[in-house]
Order: structure tokens, then sequence, then C-alpha cells
């Protein structure tokens, strides 16, 4: 039916037909549809254009699920796409990252998967950012309609969560700016397990509301780790806490030891080596080579499948977001795929008292004679509401205790061995940052005593 077509003609219909699948779903309407959605027209396709031209998406991480994201994005009519990812390439990605081949190892994998999908999906814009999301700052994270998460590392969650809270704009009677809402479709998976969260910030529960869901690091005393080491894990982390800092393998880098690239096989051999030696000396067996990686990266196995599923259904829910022709996800998914197959959709519930996504400072009722180093490990690091893993605390314009820099801990650290209420007044606010916040979080500290 093409061959007495010219060849713009041809490109047109050649253009028509590539999106039908799409014009199919926008242009008719249905139980499921949001309220207030008007399906397409052949003289007005409204949400289609916005869909292809218009809309423009961030993805957040470029592994193994940030593939899948990425080719399922592209593949359903969005075509401005931006990609944030820190990593380079590694060998051991291959098996699943489909975006990579073997020549792109030690390549940025950002920068790698939008070549591709540029090269592989024609029309599609796809820009990489081979950087940390902290170095990119509030005009970058403004400019665009949604952004979808494809994070294994529930720090980078928290930020990404932390910092679309802290765009909106709230009036004098609390209420948010709908303008300045950017949807978050938050991806993860775990072996056979996998999420999917729809987050309107402030309007729905954030990535705080629900943290107590993960539950918080189990971490081994250093005494243990340093001198009575029982597992192989035991001496892979005091090659990692402690021979790395004390023998300085790979120089000094700003005036402390190089830290540990985990994606360098010259730094995992090093810390392998270590650690077997350690290992024999108290007759510990089961060190390798993979298990040095699994401890130091914390490394859980990842399953292609796994990945597929959570990655469409993500995607799925950015259509309906960006186009309106079906009701956005309410707001958890949960896949379990260990014993077959099995979902499961709640709707998780908004926490007013929430030290992100609250407008209210967080109060706290602990004892005035409660030491800092211990109110800093019962209430913020071990508390699986905060679970803040560096935090450091100002009140009344003074510094209670700083992480960084090094030498402003030097100074603040005789601190930790005080009394709360040597330190502050009763009903005085603490307020905390850490590295896994891009703001502050306020306390109010009440003495129960």
């Amino acid at each position: 039916r093409h061959k007495m077509l010219t060849d713009v003609e041809m490109t047109d219909v050649l253009e028509r037909e590539r999106w039908e699948h799409i014009d199919k779903i926008l242009s008719r309407t249905g139980p499921l549809a949001s309220e207030g959605f008007t399906p397409d027209s052949p003289e007005n396709p409204e949400k289609k254009n916005f869909l292809l031209n218009k809309s423009r998406v961030l993805v957040v991480g470029a592994g193994g699920l940030g593939c899948e994201i990425l080719k399922n994005l592209s593949l359903s009519g969005f075509r401005n796409i931006d990609v944030i990812d820190m990593d380079i390439i590694d060998v051991s990605n291959l098996n699943r990252q489909f975006l990579f081949r073997a020549h792109d190892v030690g390549k940025p994998k950002a920068e790698v998967a939008a070549a591709f999908i540029n090269k592989r999906v024609p029309g599609t814009k796809v820009i990489g950012h081979f950087s940390r999301i902290e170095e990119k700052n509030d005009d970058f994270y403004k400019q665009f309609n949604l952004v979808v998460c494809g994070l294994d590392s529930i720090v980078a969650r928290r930020w990404i969560n932390s910092k679309y809270v802290s765009l909106v704009k709230i009036d004098e009677d609390g209420n948010p700016d709908p303008e300045t809402i950017i949807p978050i479709i938050d991806g993860g998976t775990e072996a056979f397990k996998g999420h999917v969260r729809v987050i309107l910030p402030h309007i729905s529960p954030c990535f705080e509301c629900t943290l107590d869901i993960f539950p918080p690091q189990v971490n081994v005393n250093l005494c243990t780790i340093a001198n009575t080491p029982r597992t192989p894990e035991h001496c892979i982390a005091y090659a990692k806490l402690i021979l790395w800092d004390q023998d300085k393998p790979f120089g000094i880098t700003e005036g402390r030891p190089t830290p540990i690239d985990t994606d360098s096989t010259e730094h995992m051999q090093w810390l392998f080596t270590k650690a077997k030696e350690r290992a024999d000396n108290f007759h510990i067996e089961g060190v390798t080579f993979k298990l040095t990686q699994g401890v130091v990266k914390r490394i859980i196995p990842a399953i292609a499948s796994t990945n597929a599923l959570t990655a469409a259904a993500c995607t799925n829910e950015a259509f309906k977001i960006s186009t309106w022709c079906s009701e956005a996800l309410n707001n958890y998914m949960f896949f379990n795929g260990v014993t077959g197959v099995y979902t499961y959709t709640y709707e998780s519930e908004k926490k007013e008292e929430c030290h992100v996504c609250g407008l209210k400072s967080v109060v706290l009722k602990v004892p005035g004679d409660l030491l800092l180093q211990d109110f800093i490990r019962t209430h913020l690091t071990e508390d699986p509401r905060f679970q803040m893993n560096s935090p450091s605390l100002r009140s009344a314009g003074k510094s209670i205790y700083m992480k960084i820099p090094a030498s402003l801990e030097a100074v603040t650290r005789p601190n930790l061995e005080k009394k709360l209420r040597d330190l502050i007044e009763n009903g005085a606010l603490i307020s905390v940052t850490d590295p896994a916040l891009h703001l502050p979080v306020m306390f109010e500290i009440t003495f129960t005593d």
C-alpha cells in the first residue's frame, strides 16, 4: 500500500503507524480513565503531542532497572529523556544491562545508555549525565515533568525524595502549589522481589513517610571485627574498615586515605587478599573474591526478569500520569516472585509528623541526662523512622556535633560524652543534616526529667 507514495509521504505514514499502539489508548476513553480525561482526535491529538514533543522525563539510575526503564519509555512515546548515573560500566553488568557491550566497559553508564537509545529509537533525544545526583542544582531538577527512579540505594532514593519535596511551594495556609509538584515513580528490585510506588510530594506519602518498612542495617560491633572475628564477613569488614585506613594502599587523597572504589579491580583484590590473610590466621573458611565484592558493595543478586517486570510497571505509571488515560497507582505495588507470581497493591498513609514532607518540627522526648553520643545512636541512626548515616547537629547558631569537615569534627567530638542538658536548653530546636537528605531536619527536644 506504500508503493505510490513520495519519500516525504512515506515518512509521515511510517511515523503515524509507529505510534498506532499509543493512538488506540489515547483516542478512546474507558471506565478506568482519570476524571477529566478527553480522548485525542485526529484533528487535535493533544495528549499524544505532549507525550512525544513536550514531556521531559528524568531517569535516575542506568543500571539493570534503569536500562529497562529507558528502553520502555523510549518505545512508549517519551522522546525527551535525561538519565543520570555516577557509575561506570563493569564487565559483570553485561549479562543483564543490555544497553552496554564489551567495548563499553570502563565508560559512564549514563552516557553509553543515552547514546544507545538515541541510535536505536529514531527521534528520541536522551541526554546522559555522568554525575552524582547531589552535584545538580534546583534548576536542573525543576525542568522535568516526571521523575522515574531505578536505584539500588536507599540513600539515593531518600535524597531524590527530599529534593523534590523541597521544590514544592507552600502557601500561607500550608497548601502546596500544584504547578510545582513533580511526580516521582520509584522502582526497586531485590532478587525476586520488586516494588513500584507513586509519590506526589506533599500530596501522597513521601519516601520518608514509610521509611520504617526498610529495616535498619544490622551492624556488627567493631570490637568483634577487630578482636574476635567469627565469619568471613567479619574478616572482609576488618580489611575494609581498619586495614584500608591503616595501610593506605593507594596513597592519600585530600589529606585522607584514597576512598575505596568498589568498581576498581585493584582495590577489590587488595581487600580480598587482606581479608583472606586474616581469615587464615583465625582458621575461618569461606573468604572469596566474589564474597568480598558482595560485602563491600552490599550486593544482592540481580534477576533480569524482576527488573523487566518492575520497569514495565514504572513505565505504565509514567504513561498514565503523563496522559491521564487511566488512574495512577494509589500508591504502592509489591511483587514477589520467590515462590510464584504474586503482586499486592495497597495505599500507604501519609505521616503528618514526617520529618521531610511534614510542615512541623519533630518532637522528641528524651532524658536530659542522655549523652549526646547515645542520643545520636538511639534516636537518629538506629530509629527506623530516621535511619541517618552521618548526622551533624546545630542548635541556636552553634555547632553541637559536626561529622564533616574533619577539623570541625575534632573540635566538637568532646561534646559526644556530654549530657544533652549541658549542651542545649529544654525545648530547644536542633537542626540535623545528613548526606541522605537534601534539607536539614528540625527536632524539638523536650526533656522528660
